[in-house]
């Protein structure tokens, strides 16, 4: 009969490994710290995450020149978000298959096309939106200076 495994052992300095266990609040407040180094990377190692956070950022400036109201920034903030999300969901989805599969597979390059497909398809949804808040107010400054 096999023994189950062990435990992995908790790293030195943690309340774990002087025999205290970790409080669910500290857990909880250690995971912020996880999200944020996940966020961190993908902004550190991620071209395309830098390249939609410029143009997220363009955005929201230009919320502010043209004074769009809350309702239309909120709507701005959906779809730099989304955007965002789905560029990590994707880096996600591709270290996992290169994790799991370090070789060419055919269904690997599959499943990371679909996985760009969803970072494009909300790429356009953004631009959409973006069209719809901005062209008015760019319309209307437009024809003020005409």
């Amino acid at each position: 009969m096999s023994q189950p495994p062990l435990p992995p052992t908790p790293p030195p300095g943690t309340p774990e490994a002087y025999g205290q266990p970790k409080s669910e609040w500290r857990k909880f407040i250690a995971g912020f710290g996880y999200a944020f180094s996940g966020v961190l990377y993908a902004l550190r190692t991620q071209r395309n995450v830098r390249v939609h956070t410029f143009i997220g950022s363009l955005a929201i400036l230009m919320g502010i020149l043209l004074r769009i109201s809350a309702i239309e920034f909120a709507m701005i903030f959906i779809a730099i978000t989304g955007v965002f999300i789905a560029e990590m969901f994707n880096t996600v989805i591709e270290l996992s298959i290169d994790l799991s599969t370090p070789e060419y597979n055919p269904l690997a390059k599959i499943a990371k096309d679909v996985a760009a497909g969803a970072v494009l398809l909300n790429a356009v949804l953004a631009i959409i939106i973006g069209l719809f808040v901005f062209g008015p107010h760019l319309w209307t400054l437009l024809i003020s200076h005409i």
